[in-house]
């Protein structure tokens, strides 16, 4: 057999080789863990010493957040509280960042394909609209029915924070799903700002804001300085947002969405890392320069910008947020109030069983109907605890009942209930994975496969009508392909057509560089027909398989390289390669490769006998042949 290649690890009992994913220490799951959750403890940490300090010194509290600063020059001046400062401007900055999330998900994320965007783009609206309704009857009659949307966002970062903490097992499809969620919820409640809670309307400054806008957007055909123009015209765009009466901080979401956003073109990859090897071999600063521009070049502004700013996001504007907007007063009178009070009950219900029954709801009907994709990890049970956790509405909550609410004794109330709904949100989430997780102990041992073979998704090499099925979850990179080709060989040379071979990515990125960007090139060239014959030329050089040497591939093997060019950054590549990841993510597979064996999984050598025996013995316990 010529057609079938197949990657293998040291059969039993060799020690653990190049191929097998090193085990996390436990150093780095602390890390990992910390950089996911210390956002949200933070924002904690700000919103509890705002309580204390609300509650200790009300006075100081109050007096030093209305504390008035004035900046301008000359007759233009510009006059803030501190409070005004943190809303407006530094809010400015956070909403910014969401604005490239944004633009991220719908040019190369989550959001590019409908099919894959509309679980969490129905589920997102639906969280919308049950809270707003859910709030506007229980508040019905006092006076705040308008401050619906208050209950209609969920905090991203507590959100991603707490999934960290408390999210069940793999937890990696629901996390796909709920950022691409919270992303789409964030476009709704940006949108209810400055739709709804816009005061004082002067069209004329927006004008000057559109010319800003514009700016922005030919600014990224500069060759050198973009930074200090984006700079410029960000301020002028935001003051004329601010001038106009629309809140300043969605001048932010505006220029974010006019940031270019591109995946790393190959070609720049490797010119800046030849750039590398030529300052390596003669050090001096014209090559550092180059090599660094370079570098930073091949990367899009828009996630460079995300890099820089999200930690000062994380770290510094929304904990000052937190403990400039949830320093509520909690008196005995207060807390009295807000028991007996139709807003804090709005509240509550609108984000709690809102959230819950919008996102989880809208997500059970579509899968009832068969709509959108739902792969292997996304099941009922851990929605329903992600759904649970959006009612964590935090941050945009309590930036809504500044902009809402007027009326002191009603702001105290709304904020009690933006804090309870929180608290219970996340105790809700926390039993309903630990219920899911123990009732399911064996959801994640991956002994099983977790995705049916479907001829028109998968790689399959042999008839669908064959009695014996190999899957296997590889890279192209591993080190043991040539070995374990001759055993294939054998295992076709004695089956025949009654094998049926299928091949799923599982690139090992932490030890083997190149793997994801080879199971990309794979799949562009799968969509000219190629794949198994790109697959072999892969496997035939694994030492050579930089951007150049994958278009040499791909020239040699006559395909469109323009088209194969154009295919290996778009989302439908990258997010058929992500799929499988997030597969064997959910089945806990951390070497290459994992087999599976007519549904089951492999389990000791890999040699051709040994695999004969093995399809025959889970035939025959499994009553069937066939996965």
């Amino acid at each position: 057999m010529t057609d079938l290649t197949l990657t293998q690890r040291a059969p039993d009992p060799e020690p653990a080789s190049s191929s097998t994913r090193p085990r996390p220490s436990i150093a780095e799951k602390i890390r990992d863990m910390g950089q996911n959750r210390i956002g949200a403890l933070l924002l904690l940490i700000a919103t509890a010493a705002a309580i204390i300090w609300a509650n200790v010194a009300a006075g100081s509290y109050e007096s030093f957040w209305e504390t008035h600063l004035s900046v301008g020059v000359g007759d233009l001046t510009l006059d803030f509280t501190l409070h005004a400062l943190v809303n407006d401007a530094l809010m400015a900055i956070f909403f910014f960042t969401v604005g490239l999330e944004v633009r991220r998900e719908f040019a190369i994320g989550e959001l590019t394909s409908w099919s894959r965007a509309v679980v969490p783009v129905v589920a997102a609206i639906a969280g919308l609209v049950v809270p707003a309704v859910l709030f506007v009857l229980v508040a019905n009659g006092s006076g705040q029915e308008h401050a619906w949307g208050v209950v209609i966002s969920t905090d991203t970062a507590f959100l991603v924070g707490a999934l960290a903490l408390i999210g069940p097992r793999v937890p990696g499809r629901l996390r796909v799903f709920l950022l691409a969620l919270a992303v789409v919820d964030d476009i709704g409640a940006l949108s209810i700002i400055a739709l709804v809670y816009t005061e004082d309307f002067n069209p004329m400054p927006l004008i000057i804001a559109a010319i800003g806008l514009v700016g922005v957007y030919f600014t990224r055909y500069l060759r050198g300085g973009r930074g200090p123009v984006y700079a410029t015209l960000s301020i002028i765009v935001w003051m004329a947002f601010l001038a106009s009466g629309v809140h300043p901080t969605l001048a932010g979401v505006a220029i974010a969405l006019l940031v270019p956003v591109y995946r790393p073109n190959r070609r720049d990859v490797e010119h800046a890392l030849d750039l590398a090897r030529t300052f390596r071999q003669s050090p001096n600063t014209e090559y550092a320069r180059a090599a660094a521009n370079s570098l930073r070049e091949s990367i899009s502004i828009n996630e460079r910008l995300q890099s820089a700013y999200a930690p000062y996001v994380a770290y510094v504007i929304l904990p000052l947020f937190a403990l400039a907007n949830a320093g509520v007063q909690l008196s005995p009178e207060i807390l009295a109030g807000a028991v007996g009070s139709s807003v804090t009950w709005g509240i509550v219900i609108g984000l709690v069983v809102g959230k819950l029954v919008g996102v989880f709801g809208s997500t059970a009907l579509l899968r009832v109907l068969k709509l959108g994709e739902f792969g292997p990890g996304l099941t009922l049970d851990r929605i329903l605890g992600g759904a649970a956790l959006c009612g964590i509405g935090f941050t945009i909550s309590l930036f809504i009942v500044d902009l809402a609410i007027d009326d002191e004794t009603a702001q105290n109330e709304a904020r009690v209930g933006v804090l309870a709904a929180s608290v219970i949100a996340f105790v809700l989430a926390t039993i309903i994975f630990r219920i899911s997780d123990a009732a399911r102990p064996d959801l994640d041992t991956g002994q099983t496969l977790a995705r049916p073979i479907d001829s028109k998704r998968d790689h399959v090499f042999g008839s669908d009508d064959a009695p014996y099925t190999i899957v296997e979850y590889g890279d192209f990179q591993c080190p043991f392909c040539l070995k374990a080709s001759g055993s294939i060989q054998e295992v076709k040379a004695e089956l025949g057509d009654q094998l049926r071979y299928v091949w799923r990515h599982a690139p090992l990125e932490q030890v083997h560089p190149n793997a994801l960007a080879g199971a990309e090139a794979s799949e562009a060239a799968s969509l000219q027909g190629k794949f198994f014959e790109f697959e072999r030329g892969l496997f035939a050089d694994q030492d050579n398989q930089r951007p150049s040497d994958i278009i040499a591939l791909a020239r040699d093997l006559g395909l469109d390289v323009e088209k194969f060019e154009a295919d290996l950054t778009s989302p439908k590549v990258t997010g058929r390669v992500r799929d499988d990841m997030l597969d064997a993510e959910a089945m806990g597979i951390s070497s290459v490769p994992t087999l599976f064996v007519n549904g089951r999984r492999h389990v000791g050598p890999y040699d051709a006998q040994s695999l004969i025996r093995a399809l025959g013995a889970n035939a025959s316990d499994t009553g069937t042949v066939r996965v």
